[in-house]
Formats: C-alpha cells, structure tokens, sequence
C-alpha cells in the first residue's frame, strides 16, 4: 500500500501518522504538502491532527482551499481510501466530503483523554480488522469537537449507517454520560455515502503501539492496509 499524509501549515500530527504507517506497520509512506496539486498513484490519503492555519475563523475553513484539496476530492472521488483525524475530520467537513460541522466542546474546554469507542461497522475499508459491537480504546485532544447536523442530514446518516464510532462506555454502551463533548448521537466518526472517506475525532495515530497505553488504533490503519490489497 502507498499512503501520503498531507502537511498543512499547523498541522502537528503528521509525523505521528507517518511513524504509525511506515514504522508499525511497514507501509510506504510519504508526505504531501498542502501546495500540491497531484498527490501522485496512492491508496491512503491521510489529514492529520493539529491546527491548519491556526485554526482561524473556524477549524478547517482555511484548509479547505488549499489546492492539495482539490486533488483529494478528485482522489475520493475515483474511489481512493481518504483519512481524516481530528483537524482533518474538521477539514473534510468544510470542504463537504463529509457531511455535518463541528462545533466548540460543550464544556467549552480543551479535552485531551482517553476515550471508548463502540464500533458501528465492520465492512468499511477502515474497520474490516474489528468485529461487530467491539469497543476500543483511543485518546481524543480536541476543542472543537463537538458534532453537529442539522435534522434531516442526521436522519440521513443515521439511516444509510455512515455513523462509524461512538462515544461509549467500555462495554460499548452509549449514553450522555459516556459523551465527551456534546456530539448529536455521541457520534466520533462518520464515512461518505461510498465508504471510502473517514472522518473521526479520536487520533488512532496515537493508539497504535502497546506502549502508548492502546495498540486499538493500528487495527485502523491495518483495515485500510487489507482493504488496498483486496482491491
């Protein structure tokens, strides 16, 4: 699999998804500059967390027209595997590769935490290593995180099932207690009508080797692996 992970001026997670990809599990890997405008032969596209543009005016809205973008739409299109974490789930909302918007925190406070997820799906190319109903355990570090849609778009994905992960409890129960920030349906992550695109809050990047309290999010990155070989 050939993955690329796009570096925009803020961005503080690329190196992080870069050393998840290429070192634990062996992926070829390289870095794509948010000037770019052919991001070349890929199966991954990763946005990585951080602060794209300082995160002025709204977290993504500045990234959402840098020209690497249009080739991302272009690549998502063509049916390319594209991963969006945190600052990147917030960019592929501003540029409506997913649907939805992201609001500040209901506690109007920085969260950096571990979190539960209950696993929604089993037959995306970013899920196909978990098995159904499985409850996993990735950090979340985020201010505006808080998921938001508007009626109609939330029954939308709600009924075609492009809700990926949920807040939960350890056990995968959902409620509001186990809800970090507010989000409609405790909702953590949600793929395009295709399935190809991902957007979640929680960094699997840094989830991916035992020693960083969770190996949960490398099943992530390996579903996507998996996924490019059977393609």
């Amino acid at each position: 699999m050939n993955a690329g992970v796009v570096i925009f001026p803020g961005s503080n997670c690329d190196r992080d998804t870069f050393w998840a990809l290429s070192e634990v599990l062996g992926v070829k890997v390289e870095y794509l500059w948010h000037n770019d405008s052919e991001i070349g032969s890929l199966d991954l596209v990763v946005l990585p967390g951080g602060f794209s543009y300082g995160d002025y005016l709204r977290t993504g809205a500045f990234a959402r027209f840098s020209p690497v973008m249009r080739s991302v739409a272009d690549f998502a299109q063509r049916g390319g595997a594209v991963l969006g974490i945190c600052n990147g789930f917030q960019i592929l909302l501003e540029s409506g590769l997913l649907p939805g918007a992201m609001l500040p925190n209901k506690s109007l406070r920085f969260i950096c935490d571990w979190v539960n997820l209950s696993v929604q799906r089993t037959d995306t190319p970013f899920t196909n290593e978990f098995e159904e109903g499985q409850t996993v355990r990735i950090p979340i570090a985020h201010f505006d995180g808080n998921y938001f849609a508007d009626k109609q778009t939330l029954t939308e994905i709600e009924n075609t099932g492009q809700v990926v992960f949920r807040y939960s409890d350890s056990s995968g129960n959902v409620s509001d207690k186990t809800n970090p920030n507010g989000s409609f349906n405790n909702i953590a992550g949600i793929v395009n009508s295709m399935g190809n695109v991902l957007g979640m809050m929680p960094h699997p990047e840094r989830a991916s080797e035992y020693i960083l309290g969770s190996s949960d999010g490398k099943k992530i990155f390996k579903s996507v692996l998996e996924w490019s070989r059977q393609r």
